[in-house]
C-alpha cells in the first residue's frame, strides 16, 4: 500500500543540476581540460567528493587529498553563489500541484538528496514546509547506488520501503531505490532510466490516481 514518496532534489524538484555542471566546469577548466554535458550525466546523484574522483578521471589526473578537498570546497562556494540567487520559479512544472495531492491524499513526503545544500534549495524555492522528512548528505554517509539515503528517508517517515514510491532523475539514484525495495519513478529520459518501474518526463504527466494505480501493480 503506497503512504510515501520520497523524491530526490537535483533535476526531480528543481533543475539544480545546471548549477552544478558549470561549477564542475569551471574546476576542469582551472586543471586545464574540457568537461562536457555528457561527462556531467556521470555526476549526476553521487556525493561531491565522488564527483571531483569522477572529474579528475575524465581530465586524467591523480591530485592528493588535500588538494582535492580544497577544490570540492571551492566548486562547492561556486555553486552556493548560484542557489542563493534562486527563488520558485524554477521549481520544475507540475511538482507544487502534484506535492498539494500527496498532502490532500495523507501520503507522507520526503527528500532523498546527496545535496549537502538542500535546505538552503528548499528555502530559496519556498517548498521547506511541503516536505515531512529531509535526509540529505549532512545525514547520510554513503553516496547512490548505496540505498541508504532511501532507507533513512523511509525510517524518518516511519513507514515501510515497501509502502514508498521514489521519484528519481539519475540512474544511481534509481539503482538506491531499488536496492531499498522501494518502487521507482524516473523523471528525464527513458534511454537512461530504463531500469525504472515507470518513467515520466515530467510532473505534468503524474497526478494522485495514476501514482496510485503504479504503486498497486
Amino acid at each position: 500500500m503506497l503512504k510515501a514518496c520520497i523524491f530526490d532534489l537535483d533535476g526531480v524538484i528543481v533543475d539544480t543540476a545546471k548549477y552544478h555542471y558549470i561549477a564542475w566546469k569551471e574546476i576542469a577548466r582551472e586543471l586545464n581540460f574540457d568537461f562536457t554535458e555528457h561527462d556531467n550525466e556521470r555526476l549526476k546523484g553521487v556525493s561531491r567528493m565522488r564527483s571531483l574522483d569522477i572529474l579528475l578521471e575524465i581530465g586524467g589526473l591523480l591530485l592528493n587529498e588535500e588538494t582535492k578537498i580544497s577544490l570540492a570546497d571551492k566548486k562547492n562556494k561556486n555553486y552556493v553563489s548560484y542557489i542563493e540567487k534562486m527563488t520558485s520559479a524554477e521549481i520544475l512544472p507540475g511538482v507544487p500541484a502534484f506535492l498539494k495531492e500527496l498532502k490532500n491524499n495523507r501520503i507522507k513526503t520526503a527528500i532523498g538528496s546527496a545535496s549537502k545544500n538542500t535546505p538552503l534549495i528548499l528555502q530559496r524555492i519556498g517548498l521547506a514546509n511541503y516536505f515531512d522528512e529531509v535526509v540529505d548528505g549532512n545525514k547520510a554517509s554513503k553516496a547512490k547506488p548505496d540505498p541508504e539515503v532511501f532507507l533513512l528517508g523511509a525510517s524518518g517517515l516511519g513507514v515501510s520501503p515497501g509502502n514508498c514510491v521514489v521519484f528519481e532523475d539519475a540512474e544511481a539514484g534509481i539503482e538506491a531505490a531499488l536496492a531499498a525495495g522501494m518502487k521507482c519513478v524516473g523523471v528525464g529520459n527513458p534511454q537512461i532510466l530504463y531500469k525504472a518501474h515507470m518513467v515520466i518526463s515530467g510532473f505534468e504527466e503524474m497526478d494522485f490516481n495514476r501514482l496510485k494505480t503504479f504503486s498497486e501493480i
